[in-house]
Order: structure tokens, then sequence, then C-alpha cells
């Protein structure tokens, strides 16, 4: 069942890199007492993605925060080495590159893509959420292939 407006954000642990390699960080530690915008992607490095969904992002980084949000939290069903080179090459120093390696917590949202008709295997599907002490309180995911009710613009507009 997918996740909705008013539920808890699951209990789980991904990856970021550290400074000696990737890390684990729980869901906990991301949203516990934060205002929080996390927006997944189908993968790192893929057009859509890197054209732009994380753009937007990155551009309105600055005034996303200036809204009262504490963390932009970018996740894909990549490893941690994916997520942090894909942020290095896009300028995204102010969000937080999360990798859900094995999609464990995208299918604990139950928002996986089956990807496999195109090599990618299950991924995430593109979405954005804006969550409130580890609570949902939007959730747009879009319908298709488009970058429109996920996007950094769209988002802003519910902050």
């Amino acid at each position: 069942m997918t996740i909705q407006a008013g539920d808890k954000i699951p209990a789980c642990t991904m990856k970021i890199m550290g400074e000696k390699g990737p890390v684990d960080i729980t869901t906990e530690e991301i949203f516990a007492g934060k205002k929080v915008v996390l927006f997944a992607v189908p993968g790192a490095f893929t057009p859509g993605c890197s054209l732009t969904h994380l753009p937007g992002y990155v551009v309105n980084a600055d005034k996303i925060k200036a809204s009262g949000i504490d963390s932009i939290v970018c996740m894909a069903v990549n490893d941690a080495f994916v997520m942090d080179a894909w942020g290095k090459a896009q300028n995204a120093g102010e969000l937080l590159m999360l990798a859900d390696g094995n999609g464990e917590f995208t299918a604990a949202l139950g928002l996986e893509l089956d990807g496999s008709g195109v090599g990618l295997g299950t991924r995430s599907q593109r979405f954005a959420m804006i969550v409130e002490d580890g609570a949902v309180t939007h959730l747009n995911v879009e319908p298709g292939r488009s970058v429109d009710v996920s996007s950094a613009e769209t988002i802003m507009g519910l902050l």
C-alpha cells in the first residue's frame, strides 16, 4: 500500500557518502523534529532526472530552505557512490543525496517502479513529499514520465 498524507515515514536505514565511504543513515535521523522535502527519481544520471528534476531543486535550494525547510533530500535506488558522484556532477551540495541501494525504503513507501523493461530493474517512482517531524503532509507522485507534480516549483507552491 502506498504511503499517504498523514502517515508516518517507515523506519528504515539507507546510505549516504561520508568522508571515508558509505555510512548508514536512518529515517529517524533524516526526519525526526525536522521539516523535510524528499524527492525521488528513477535513477541517477538518467535524462529526466539529470536535466530537469534534480536541477530544479539545486537552483531553488535557498528559496526552499527559506520557506522553513530544514533539508532537501534526493533519493534514488542507487548506491551511495553513484549518488555522491551524481550530486557532485550536479553541484547539489545543499542537498542530501540519499542512496536506497536495495530499494527497501522505496518498497516500504509502496512507491516501487518496475523498470525491467528498459534494463533498470526495480526502482522508485518519481515523486516528491513534504514531511514534518516524520509525518507526510504532502505527497505528489508523477502519473507518467513527466516532471511536473514532483518538481521543485510545484513543491515550492505547497510550502
